[in-house]
């Protein structure tokens, strides 16, 4: 659909000097015109009908440069509306009074009737109104547009109404409107822009039958997860190609064209209500301070790097371990905002002489810490590593954000962190528990934002499906009902971002992540939107769970309470670090156990540490990594 972004705009007939040619002709014959209604449209007396005639060189003279003067030629035809007409009345009122001028200073007005003046106005509106109007009706009924696809609308709406309208008005965009269907039973029946509303949207596989379209448009732009995913089943019954419109901000910016059109996406089968920020909180937050990120090139890490980099921030300090997901975000914060400080770090937040130094160097006044291992197939068999990194290294972190007088703190966790069944759970609900009781005792604010699954980050399951269905399949699901919850990347960054100016200290903040979506639903729907059909051209196939999975996420604890914020998708709970004492002691015997490369030991010890009734892993059930589907 790329090749409609460019189009030009269609100009009048024959360019502008055919418009002006066309006016000067109305100018005459209204001004002729009105001598002839003047006189009862009958015979005009001699002498009127002599000084009309002498008269009009001068009247096409003072109208027509009128007329160029209000900027009767900077609009097209093709688009003329409300505003045009308008404006064209107001140039003839100005016409004529200067019109009478000009006469009563040549001729006294000497056998010029009096009333010629207004009814030369009115025929003047009419010639001159009438045919732009009609012009735009013509081309708006599609009559230049015959042998164009035809193309099915699902939505009436106002995006609905928009696409239609950009659709009739380019005879090169090559498709026809040819219906709509629409859920809202008051709009069946009626017609826009000459298009009728033929049935409900649950009609549309019958309806694009009957009349044999060649494409289905979806111009839906509020809809809830559930009815997303029913229009999107119901255009795949069609067997036709179909096309969404991104989203509801082009259609409140007025902007809905053709060229807005996309492939169906699997975020589109979300149903996820665009994220309404306080721009003006979180720029007030953000702006102009020193803003340090690890695990700067990740996925989350990388995302909120570019919508902090767009508050201006005073420094933007990058802290990232992977040589080469640096260079990629550098480069491209560099590219975008040329005038932004940014300073690359290349290190590991558990080395606490580099972090130490740069902290106390850059002195930060937010730092978000996105750095942690998340894959937890992997992490079941690699127990040690994930202590150090997602515990010891928030704790390294913590501290020297203590020390070195940071404003704010704020971790990225997950929804695995509650009743956690893996070792990545666990090590997160463990950093979770350090960064509430290292609030208890620090002038940094301390926050925590938990969220579910993102959809696209490394290594999870889109891209892994993605892959797999490239491959030919098999596409490998471990359960038929697990269930995870979805956001997408921009999405959960711009709400860590609200939740950072929001906090007091000591918050665990949860974000609102819609429904549960089941994983197998997510592939096959992944596989039809490829072109293909599961189960026919693409397997898939049920492996069974794998260690430390569960069947579903839950986003807080039973005895947590949720409370409402200033933002209606975030939540947030007091939260509980339960016994300081024990804890610390906790990760005085896990730090112990990790110089003693204790990995059944360090479980155990995890499990004590946040205070779980159940191991968080079975050590004998522990397997080869396999691609996460968290």
């Amino acid at each position: 659909m790329g090749r409609f972004a460019a189009r030009t705009r269609v100009k009048a007939p024959s360019g502008r000097w055919a418009v002006v040619a066309h006016d000067l002709v109305a100018i005459a014959l209204a001004w002729l015109g009105a001598y002839w209604l003047r006189f009862n449209m009958g015979y005009v007396p001699h002498v009127f009908w002599e000084q009309g005639v002498r008269l009009l060189p001068a009247i096409l003279v003072v109208q027509g440069l009128v007329f160029w003067g209000m900027g009767l030629y900077r609009g097209l035809w093709r688009f003329a509306s409300v505003p045009d007409l308008l404006r064209i009345f107001k140039a003839i009122v100005v016409s004529t009074v200067a019109s009478a001028f000009v006469l009563f200073l040549w001729v006294r007005l000497a056998w010029v009737p009096r009333s010629a003046f207004v009814l030369d106005g009115l025929l003047l509106t009419m010639l001159l109104g009438g045919p732009r109007f009609f012009y735009r009706f013509f081309k708006d009924r599609g009559l230049y547009q015959l042998a164009g696809k035809k193309a099915l609308i699902a939505g009436a709406g106002r995006a609905g109404e928009m696409l239609v309208r950009d659709l009739l008005r380019d005879s090169g965009i090559g498709f026809r409107p040819v219906a709509f269907v629409d859920d809202n039973p008051r709009r069946i029946g009626q017609e826009i822009h000459g298009v009728p509303v033929v049935g409900d949207c649950g009609q549309l596989p019958q309806v694009a039958e009957r009349l044999e379209v060649d494409i289905v448009f979806i111009a839906v732009t509020e809809a809830k997860a559930s009815h997303m995913r029913r229009l999107i089943e119901l255009c795949e019954r069609t067997g036709r190609p179909f096309r969404i419109l991104p989203g509801l901000q082009s259609v409140v910016d007025g902007q809905v064209t053709v060229s807005e059109l996309r492939e169906v996406r699997i975020e589109d089968l979300l149903g996820r209500e665009p994220v309404l920020l306080h721009q003006a909180e979180i720029a007030a937050g953000v702006g102009g301070k020193a803003v340090l990120v690890t695990g700067a090139g990740g996925s989350i890490g990388s995302e909120l790097c570019r919508q902090i980099a767009q508050l201006a921030p005073r420094r933007l300090i990058l802290f990232e371990r992977s040589e080469f997901n640096l260079y990629n975000i550098e480069l491209e914060l560099r590219r975008d905002h040329p005038d932004l400080s940014l300073l690359p770090v290349l290190g590991d937040v558990r080395d606490a002489v580099l972090v130490n130094r740069v902290l106390g160097r850059e002195r930060p006044d937010m730092i978000f810490h996105a750095a942690a291992y998340k894959h937890v197939p992997m992490l079941e068999g690699q127990s040690r590593a994930a202590v150090m990194n997602n515990v010891f290294g928030t704790e390294t972190l913590a501290v020297a954000a203590d020390r070195h007088g940071c404003a704010v703190f704020l971790l990225i966790s997950t929804d695995k962190a509650v009743n956690p069944s893996n070792i990545m759970g666990a090590t997160k609900r463990a950093a979770e528990i350090l960064c509430q009781e290292m609030n208890s005792r620090s002038q940094t604010r301390f926050l925590t934002v938990r969220f579910g699954n993102v959809l696209g980050s490394a290594g999870s399951v889109i891209p892994l499906f993605k892959a797999q269905i490239a491959s030919g399949g098999p596409v490998t699901v471990t359960h038929r009902d697990i269930t995870r919850y979805f956001m997408t990347i921009p999405e959960a960054c711009g709400l860590i971002l609200q939740s950072s100016v929001i906090g007091e200290g000591g918050e665990i903040f949860v974000l609102d992540m819609g429904e549960p979506v089941r994983i197998g639903y997510l592939a096959e729907q992944l596989i039809l939107l490829s072109g293909k059909r599961p189960g026919q051209d693409i397997e898939i196939v049920y492996t069974g769970l794998r260690p430390g999975e569960k069947l579903y996420e839950e986003l807080f604890y039973a005895d947590e309470t949720l409370l409402e914020t200033v933002h209606p998708k975030i939540r947030v709970t007091p939260g509980s670090c339960g016994d300081p004492a024990a804890f610390a002691r906790g990760l005085d015997r896990l730090r112990m156990l990790c110089a003693e490369d204790d990995e059944q030991g360090l479980a155990e010890a995890l499990r004590e540490a946040i205070g779980l009734t159940h191991a968080p892993c079975d050590e004998s059930a522990r397997m080869t990594p396999a691609p996460s589907e968290t």
